[in-house]
Order: C-alpha cells, then sequence, then structure tokens
C-alpha cells in the first residue's frame, strides 16, 4: 500500500447476487490514491461473536430503501370510422378508458402526471400516433419530468420501436398489456401464478427483442452495406439476437411443460369433485368488481381481498353451504378487463380452466360503476373466448349498499332484471343470492329411478348426500329411489337405473 495518511473505515462487501457480503475493513486514502479493501487477519470483523455490529450493520444494509415513484404520461386514442379498432366489452370513450388505465398505473406503482389524447381512423402505421401528436407528447414529458409514457392500446415492435427513437432512451415506453403483465407480476403469490405471468411476458418480449440490439446497427449507419454492420461489426448483432431468442424460446417450451403439470393436476382435482358430486360455482367478473369480499362473505374465507385491481390472481376455492343444507365449492377467480392482453388468457389456460369447468357461473359486477354494462359485456366476451359461453350464469350486483336510496336502484334493476342486488361487504342480500344459486343448480340436476342392490349402499349414500330425494323404499332387490341428482353423477348411477336419467343422444351432444 502507497505510503501517506489513509483513513480506515468499517465497509460491506457485496456478493455476485448482490446482496450484502462480509464486513471488511476499508482503507481509505486522504488523498485522491486508489482505495484498498481487506479483512485482513485479526479484523474482529470477521468474527461474528466478537462483533455483534455485524448482524445489524448487514440487516440495516440489506433493508429495501424507498424508491421515488416514477412519474408517467398516458396516451389514449379514440378510433372513429370504418376502420375503428374494436375493443373487448365495446367502444370505450377514451375518456373513461384512460380513467382506468389510471388506475392500472396507480396499482403498478406510477404516479399520473399527465394525459395526452388523440381522434384518429386508424393507428398512424410508424408511431401510432399521428408525427404531431408525437412532438407533443415529447414536450408533455418534458415538461412533466416523466419518466414513462403508457400507451392505452398494445403497441405493435415497430411502434414501440419508432416512439423511443422519437422520445429518447431515458423514458420508458410501456403499453396496456406490459402494464398489466407488471401488475400481475407483482400479484402472483403461488407458483402456478408466478409461472403463468412468466410465460405471458416472455410470450409478449419475444417479439420485441430487436430492440435491444438495435446499438449494433446504428453504429453501422452511413456505410455501404450498412444494414450488415460493416467491418469488425459485421453479424454480432444478429447472433446475440438470435441466441437470445433460443434462450427464450426453452425457457417458454420449459414453462409451458410445467404449466401442462399444473393441468393435469387441477385436472385431478375437478375428477375427485366429480365423482363426489360436490358442483362448483365459479365467481367470474370485472376486475375488483368485489369477487374476493364475496366470497370473504359468503364462506368466512380470509382471500386477499383489496380496492385494487387484480388483487387477486389464483383461484381460491371454498365450501359453502346453501339453504337447502346441500354443500357447493365456490371459486375465486382472476378478473377479467377491457383489451385484456391475449398473452394471459392463453398463459392462465390452467386457471381459466376452473371457469370453463365450473357447473355455474356467478357473475359479479360493480353497480356503482358509471361504465357497468360494458364491463360486463367484457366479460361476456372474454367467457365466450375461453368457451364458457354456454354455462348457466346468476347475476350478482354488487355495492348496493353504497346507493343512497331504493328509487336510485330503479335504473340498475332495469338494465339487470334477473340480477340479485347484493353489498357482499355488509351481507345485504346473500341469502337471496344462496337461494338464486341453489335453484339454478337444481335446475341443472337429472331425474331419475334408482334401484340400488343392498351391496352397493355408498351409492345409496352419495344419493342422499348429493341428491334431492323424492320417494325411498325398500324392497327385496334393493333400496329404490327417485329423485334428482347433480348432472355430474348421472355415470355412477347409470348402472341401477331403472327410468330417467340423461338420453344417450343428449350425452353425445
Amino acid at each position: 500500500m502507497d505510503g501517506g495518511p489513509h483513513r480506515r473505515r468499517l465497509a460491506a462487501g457485496e456478493r455476485d447476487d448482490g446482496a450484502v457480503g462480509d464486513l471488511g475493513r476499508a482503507v481509505l486514502p486522504l488523498t485522491g490514491r486508489r482505495a484498498s479493501w481487506g479483512n485482513p487477519r485479526g479484523c474482529p470483523c470477521g468474527n461474528p461473536s466478537r462483533l455483534s455490529l455485524r448482524r445489524s450493520v448487514i440487516a440495516r444494509l440489506s433493508e429495501p430503501t424507498a424508491q421515488p415513484q416514477e412519474r408517467a404520461v398516458l396516451v389514449g386514442v379514440e378510433f372513429k370510422g370504418p376502420q375503428a379498432v374494436r375493443r373487448s366489452g365495446g367502444d370505450w370513450p377514451v375518456a373513461e378508458s384512460l380513467a382506468e388505465l389510471a388506475q392500472l398505473a396507480y396499482t403498478a406503482g406510477l404516479v399520473v402526471v399527465g394525459r395526452l389524447t388523440q381522434r384518429l381512423e386508424r393507428p398512424h402505421p410508424a408511431t401510432f400516433i399521428g408525427p404531431g401528436k408525437v412532438k407533443e407528447l415529447s414536450a408533455l414529458v418534458t415538461a412533466t419530468a416523466a419518466d414513462v409514457v403508457v400507451f392505452d392500446d398494445e403497441l405493435s415492435p415497430r411502434h414501440q420501436r419508432e416512439l423511443e427513437r422519437s422520445l429518447g432512451e431515458e423514458v420508458k415506453l410501456l403499453d396496456r398489456t406490459a402494464l398489466i403483465l407488471d401488475i400481475f407480476a407483482q400479484h402472483a403469490r403461488t407458483r402456478e401464478g408466478r409461472l403463468q405471468v412468466e410465460l405471458a411476458q416472455y410470450e409478449y418480449r419475444l417479439p420485441r427483442l430487436t430492440r435491444a440490439w438495435t446499438h449494433l446497427a446504428r453504429q453501422a449507419g452511413g456505410r455501404a452495406g450498412g444494414a450488415t454492420g460493416g467491418v469488425g461489426l459485421r453479424g454480432p448483432g444478429e447472433t446475440q439476437l438470435e441466441t437470445d431468442r433460443r434462450v427464450i424460446g426453452r425457457r417458454i417450451a420449459q414453462l409451458k411443460r410445467e404449466l401442462e403439470a399444473v393441468r393435469a393436476h387441477r385436472e385431478r382435482h375437478r375428477a375427485r369433485r366429480r365423482r363426489e358430486g360436490m358442483p362448483v360455482v365459479a365467481i367470474v367478473g370485472y376486475t375488483n368488481a368485489g369477487k374476493s369480499t364475496l366470497l370473504n362473505s359468503l364462506a368466512g374465507a380470509a382471500v386477499t381481498a383489496e380496492d385494487k385491481l387484480f388483487a387477486t390472481l389464483d383461484p381460491t376455492t371454498r365450501r359453502v353451504t346453501l339453504p337447502g343444507g346441500s354443500e357447493v365449492l365456490f371459486t375465486d377467480t382472476v378478473g377479467f378487463i377491457q383489451k385484456l392482453p391475449t398473452q394471459l388468457v392463453a398463459a392462465f389456460r390452467a386457471t381459466l380452466e376452473e371457469v370453463t369447468e365450473a357447473d355455474l357461473l356467478l357473475h359479479v359486477l360493480d353497480g356503482t360503476h358509471p361504465q357497468v354494462m360494458r364491463q360486463a359485456a367484457a366479460v361476456r366476451e372474454t367467457l365466450a373466448e375461453i368457451g364458457a359461453a354456454d354455462k348457466g350464469v346468476v347475476v350478482a350486483v354488487n355495492k348496493c349498499a353504497r346507493w343512497p336510496s331504493p328509487e336510485a336502484m330503479r335504473p340498475l334493476r332495469a338494465r339487470f332484471p334477473d340480477g340479485v342486488l347484493i353489498s357482499a361487504l355488509t351481507g345485504e342480500g346473500l341469502d337471496g343470492l344462496l337461494a338464486r344459486v341453489e335453484r339454478a343448480l337444481e335446475e341443472q340436476m337429472v331425474w331419475l329411478e334408482a334401484l340400488i342392490p343392498y351391496d352397493a349402499g355408498e351409492l345409496a349414500a352419495l344419493f342422499h348426500r348429493r341428491g334431492l330425494i323424492e320417494e325411498e323404499e325398500h324392497t327385496g332387490e334393493g333400496t329404490r329411489i327417485r329423485g334428482r341428482v347433480p348432472r355430474q353423477l348421472w355415470a355412477r348411477f347409470r348402472r341401477v337405473c331403472v327410468q330417467g336419467g340423461i338420453p344417450d343422444w343428449e350425452e353425445v351432444a
């Protein structure tokens, strides 16, 4: 070490993974000389028993520091004319759609500092919005000191590339899909949820990989054959791009295999439930409509329920007793939203199968939302997309306790004449809702007359446990029972059925 004055200080090392490592002694020169680092023999820092401060210092250094919230400008486009872009749930007014985007931004941890809108016949092929609006957007970003720009529609890779070139690399550019994926990544709590989110993120990012390697192409600008990189630059960008694509492709394949195992596991659970004949009611609805709060109220369950979008990602199932005494399973599912990213629908296939395989859907609406009709339409379109459009549905209009008077609820009753008005928070209307669910499930039951041999007593017990018995008598041949059983139990009773049941032609259909 150089001679001269030095200052010795306690310092923390850093491991390769970024965590705090061992403490040591840093020798800092008072002048501009280079500092040295070490943990020489005899330094008490290496002996935890001799330096109780070590653990407390490491703990303090390991604590996450509060990061300043990023500032965001939102951009929305209202399409018009024959080229209008049809959105899930219909054409939302741009102001309402941006208000929802602002909620998404808040949920993701952003602070909205500005908004920009434009009316167009169709998206601009290069920058999505017009060139003049791009300049206006750039000025707004500068004026508001924004860090992030969020578009309300999904941007193509070309749109993203051209906009980043116009706004500058220091501005982070997101679209609605990327924002929703980020929220999902924050809220995924189970291994299944994390796998599904990771798959959706990779499938979204894969076609956008070229953005990371455009700097290699720019280095060759102005040369003959500049697109190939020039002498000394020819090829590396393309090579790295292909390498990254292969790595991501392999990861996507691995995630799909793991999720296929998750699907198989869920299917085994569903098969066991079908054998037991316990009906399943899937709670569906727009995000933040109150689905998790409703499940908490119905079952006394401790399900995550927050006043944020997409607070629930992982399906939660609870047992609920209906007024007649029978038991059903209620499953809380991920919320839907307009412009739901196709990557999420595909990646969350294992989770959404809880909806497609349910016996009944309970569609929860936020009765206080000004766009409740559009939200309901968006949910119906998503149900059709995943193959659940033909399911029986009971509609629950939630948050009725927030209405000032019964007269104020008349328009809502007119919009949803078959809906049950409830308040999941206060419990108002829940008895009527369960009665409606019970009637809907009974309508799906199958009437039959069964002659059950005495050595098949488990079938008689199953009829008592899951069915509705109209008449029962004990004969010399066995127990004769007339009544209704859940449709999913028909296969169990087929061999003992003497009348009724499901015709063969209907089973094939």
